[in-house]
């Protein structure tokens, strides 16, 4: 069993992940840091956890765990995983692992001087609704690939919610955009060229709030538009000259609908249904990495595309700045 240290008690770790990881068949979380130890220990007595500690540091030279999820914020996101790697902890971190592309060089060389595995948590890439996308477009099952469409939504106006701090990462190009963004790299296997965008900030947070982006994938496009500041939608669709497919609830299942993916047709007319029930996408995700840090061949998120991703996300920011394409 991978034993596990959780490096914060943060809301996405309590909710969604710590619970993952310990119905999960090869790992365990054995520690909880957090600054205040009081709320290290009430989160480990909460999910039957032997150790918790009052400091990140202390954790971290700890030989009660091997590897560390990081689920703070974005901002300390690249520090803090150096620092584990150092430790000679292997890395799960939360999305999005830094906010410039060249910050991740620390990491891999971080990576590569203590020999740990690194990865950036992207969920979506251990569901087997998008396994089940990948798997689809790689057999032709909509002819030609022209164009991929898609929406990430959400309201939140909370001025303590992190998501709307520019100095902890906040905006939501970091928070959210990451996602049509890896989910369209990770299903066609191919990188965007070129990218033009329109981002609007909020006057009172300084965070970005909506984004519309328009991607050249050399042989077809993705469009999409994200929001912090709009009603609740998700959706990604795949548009070929025989087919398409649509992905109902792409990223968040279990608060935007059911996991199914439909795949039309055009020359006939029919639609085939593939439904997902209850794929459990964090629990995949932590069997994967584990299996990964053993040593095991596994696919996992490397350091090499979360670097292509933000690279990716970089270059929306800079084309929202100018008209006409930016090059990626």
């Amino acid at each position: 069993m991978l034993r596990f240290g959780i490096l914060s008690t943060a809301k996405i770790g309590r909710e969604l992940v710590v619970p993952a990881i310990q119905d999960a068949e090869n790992c365990v979380v054995t520690a909880i840091a957090s600054r205040d130890l009081a709320k290290a220990r009430a989160m480990a007595d909460r999910f039957s956890v032997p150790h918790a500690f009052g400091s990140y540091e202390e954790m971290l030279a700890s030989d009660t765990i091997d590897a560390v999820y990081i689920p703070l914020p974005t901002s300390q996101h690249v520090e803090w995983a150096i620092k584990a790697a150092d430790a000679g902890k292997h890395v799960l971190c939360e999305k999005p692992l830094a906010l410039k592309a060249e910050e991740i060089d620390a990491v891999i060389a971080a990576r590569e001087r203590n020999k740990v595995l690194i990865s950036e948590a992207y969920m979506v890439t251990y569901s087997p609704v998008w396994r089940k996308v990948r798997a689809l477009l790689a057999d032709g099952a909509i002819g030609r690939l022209r164009h991929v469409q898609g929406a990430f939504t959400y309201y939140n106006r909370d001025p303590g919610n992190m998501r709307n701090v520019p100095a902890l990462g906040g905006g939501g190009l970091p928070d959210i955009g990451v996602y049509p963004a890896i989910s369209t790299r990770f299903t066609t296997g191919r990188e965007p060229l070129r990218v033009q965008a329109t981002t609007e900030r909020d006057t009172e947070f300084g965070t970005d709030i909506y984004s519309s982006v328009r991607a050249d994938f050399g042989d077809f496009e993705l469009s999409f538009y994200i929001s912090t500041q709009l009603a609740a939608r998700q959706v990604m669709v795949f548009h070929g000259d025989k087919g398409y497919i649509e992905v109902k609830s792409p990223f968040n299942a279990d608060r935007y609908g059911r996991e199914e993916v439909e795949l039309t047709n055009q020359n006939h007319g029919q639609s085939q249904l593939f439904r997902f029930q209850d794929a459990r996408q964090y629990k995949l995700e932590a069997e994967a990495f584990s299996r990964a840090a053993k040593g095991e061949p596994e696919e996992v998120v490397t350091l090499e595309s979360s670097r292509l991703n933000q690279k990716f996300i970089d270059a929306i920011y800079r084309a929202s700045e100018r008209d006409g394409w930016e090059p990626v």
